[in-house]
């Protein structure tokens, strides 16, 4: 009876350690997906009349000396006359924004801080973090308000918002539109402004296809015919007529690729001759080619269901398109395909390596001396620091292996490297040696759950150890092998930091796999989500501005790492189904 109760403490106890584990899980998913997805709503744009308190020498309020306005991202010509500059250092002004943040603070807390307050104001105060949009004054879109400097607020319904390839969105009125310097009328314009964005989008997406294709094909050609020139002229019987033939081929390849440039440059031309003319809160007008626009909407005047259009709208710009042209800007796609793949090539490495390992361990070793010390470093490679394996993949893989392929293969190249430095293949191996220790393990404790009597059986029957292995032990251990299939991609998927020694960059022009033969280009840089949350977090110009992009990277890593090991688990349970009958 006593026995019992201990077990059923002990019930209560793992399910509740198993209960409390779930809920951080749902937990860290909740706060990921709060402060990430709510990046991609369309927040109401507020604007502000704020007057800020100054004391003259009499202690009445005076207003202080204006300060230069820098110009918005794309206004390339000077201001119109009549147009005003907005003063922020005026004790009175206007501010247009999104509220980002609002918390309430103590008057005691502004007074430490060194904020000279009036002696009329309360007790406790709003104050309001307010994303103005304009990361090109002073180096950041973000200001504070306390609620006594506001005098008045309210949220036009015709405000514009300008999500930008640079510099981040921006707030304004719009003022028309402008094709090759002219004005260009319609009788809808905000309809004329949606259609001339998607047109703008349509164009420079041949843009990139003109660059990543055909481009890039003519480029390869060129290379190879360049080399083949270089290696026919170091052979015996190189003549006039075969580098007449070579030349006239390179000349074609070269009118082709210009063709490619100037149609790209038309384009681009194209893109750059409407202009979108938006004025700001002082009345300043910009003008700013469509070719930086990604996308306008009026936030206040929407309804829930344009909301939640434009909501999927965003989510799938963040998740299909590639970054843009500043930190937080653009998407995260190659770094979502750079993470897959790579895990996907460490899987094929390690998968492999680990349960050949294992096997050896378990099945033909024995347990001598040998095989104990085996063990015993198997265990204590699983706790080294991933960014010792880094050092070793940095020394190992890129300068030994990699340059000694490129002086035995790729000599021509020389000096300039193509395995001889850090590439998605050795950011595979470097991982897979990583993630090894926890796939032997794993398929070396399915092995020994396999019991005896089904070996010996087979053995009985007839069969040799090959067979039995082969027909018998490794099918049942499949279930123990994909447990350690998954605990390595978990581990792979997050790691960042030996990853910036071996191939992980922060931008990379082209995908390691493209229609360029051999289409899988193993010596290339990636991108990787790790790299992405770690740049966004810490190496952002303006990273009050990114840090929900932080956090939307963040969940999207875990719902990719979540994916991959549920379709390991759904397999894996699938296999010990079928194999349950004979463990029993």
């Amino acid at each position: 009876m006593r026995a019992a109760r201990v077990n059923h403490r002990w019930r209560w106890l793992t399910g509740g350690a198993v209960a409390l584990c779930l809920l951080a899980f749902l937990a860290l998913i909740a706060l990921l997906g709060w402060q990430g997805l709510s990046y991609f709503w369309p927040q109401p744009v507020t604007l502000f009349s704020v007057q800020l308190p100054g004391e003259s020498a009499s202690g009445s309020l005076r207003p202080q000396q204006p300060s230069e306005t820098t110009p918005l991202q794309g206004d390339t010509r000077p201001p119109l006359s009549g147009e005003t500059t907005l003063l922020l250092n005026t004790s009175q002004f206007s501010l247009l924004g999104e509220i980002a943040q609002s918390q309430k603070v103590t008057r005691q807390q502004l007074q430490e801080s060194g904020a000279r307050l009036p002696a009329s104001l309360p007790s406790e105060l709003t104050r309001l973090l307010i994303n103005t949009g304009s990361r090109e004054v002073g180096g950041t879109g973000f200001r504070s308000l306390l609620s006594s400097d506001i005098l008045r607020q309210e949220r036009p319904a015709n405000l514009l918002v300008l999500q930008r390839r640079q510099g981040g969105v921006a707030f304004g009125w719009f003022d028309g539109l402008l094709e090759k310097g002219q004005p260009l009328t319609a009788v809808n314009m905000q309809h004329t402004l949606q259609q001339r964005i998607n047109q703008s989008r349509e164009r420079q997406a041949q843009v990139d296809k003109i660059r990543r294709v055909s481009m890039a094909r003519l480029n390869n050609e060129l290379e190879q015919l360049a080399a083949q020139r270089q290696r026919l002229q170091k052979a015996e019987g190189y003549s006039a007529q075969t580098d007449s033939i070579l030349l006239a081929d390179s000349a074609e390849l070269k009118r082709q690729f210009s063709q490619r440039t100037q149609l790209r440059n038309d384009l681009n031309r194209e893109n750059d001759s409407t202009e979108l003319i938006l004025r700001d809160v002082s009345g300043q007008q910009h003008r700013i080619p469509l070719s930086q626009i990604l996308a306008a909407w009026y936030p206040n005047a929407m309804s829930i269901g344009a909301k939640w259009q434009h909501f999927g709208w965003q989510i799938w710009h963040f998740v299909s398109n590639p970054p843009g042209e500043g930190p937080g800007n653009g998407g995260v796609f190659p770094a979502i395909f750079g993470t897959i793949l790579m895990v996907l090539l460490m899987s094929v490495v390690v998968m492999p390596l680990g349960v050949v390992a294992a096997i050896w361990l378990h099945e033909y070793a024995g347990n001598s001396l040998l095989t104990r010390l085996v063990r015993i470093a198997v265990i204590n490679l699983a706790g080294v620091p991933s960014i010792v394996y880094g050092v070793f993949g940095l020394g190992f893989f890129v300068w030994m292996m990699g340059g000694s392929i490129d002086r035995l293969f790729f000599s021509t190249s020389l000096p300039n490297p193509t395995f001889g430095t850090p590439g998605l293949l050795w950011a595979s191996l470097t991982l897979a040696l990583l993630t090894l220790p926890v796939v032997i393990v794993a398929t070396e404790e399915g092995l020994s759950r396999i019991p005896a009597s089904l070996r010996q059986g087979s053995l009985a029957l007839g069969a040799t150890q090959a067979e039995t292995l082969w027909h018998i032990t490794l099918p049942m251990a499949v279930p123990a092998m994909l447990t350690g299939l998954i605990l390595s991609v978990a581990r792979a998927a997050g790691e960042t930091a030996p990853l910036m020694l071996v191939g992980v960059a922060k931008m990379v022009p082209e995908l390691p796999l493209d229609s360029v033969f051999p289409f899988l280009h193993l010596d290339r840089k990636f991108m990787h989500l790790g790299f992405q949350i770690y740049d966004l977090a810490f190496q952002s110009p303006d990273a009050q501005a990114d840090r929900p992009l932080v956090f939307a990277t963040a969940l999207l890593l875990v719902l990719i790492i979540l994916a991959l090991n549920l379709l390991a688990m759904i397999l894996r349970h699938r296999l010990r189904e079928r194999y349950r009958a004979l463990m029993n």
